[in-house]
């Protein structure tokens, strides 16, 4: 699976599988999605910049990294879904509107 249809499908299954969609709201996907956010700010908030190089070259930080960053595009991208926003669709509309409001300096 390299797709975000095919992560939500997965993802709609996986749900479905465990009778889990009527906790699935709106907003408890959006309060798991904030908590998420804060394990992967945890990760790296006590790190300066040395150390967390130090931390990613030695391999455990980017593991614990790369599981925060998972469980938020797992609720990002199931948030959506109930919502029925196509992600990628709302992320190219909204580059195009920074790319407007933001227009480079040189």
């Amino acid at each position: 699976m390299d797709s975000v249809a095919d992560l939500r499908s997965r993802l709609r299954a996986f749900a479905a599988a465990r009778d889990w969609e009527q906790y699935h709201t709106p907003k408890n996907l959006a309060m798991a999605l904030n908590g998420e956010a804060g394990e992967l700010i945890a990760e790296l908030q006590w790190l300066d910049d040395d150390g967390t190089e130090a931390a990613l070259a030695e391999g455990s930080l980017k593991e614990r990294l790369a599981d925060e960053a998972a469980d938020v595009l797992l609720y990002l991208v199931r948030l959506t879904d109930v919502c029925g926003i196509d992600l990628i669709e709302a992320a190219n509309a909204k580059i195009e509107r920074n790319e407007t409001r933001f227009p480079p300096t040189s």
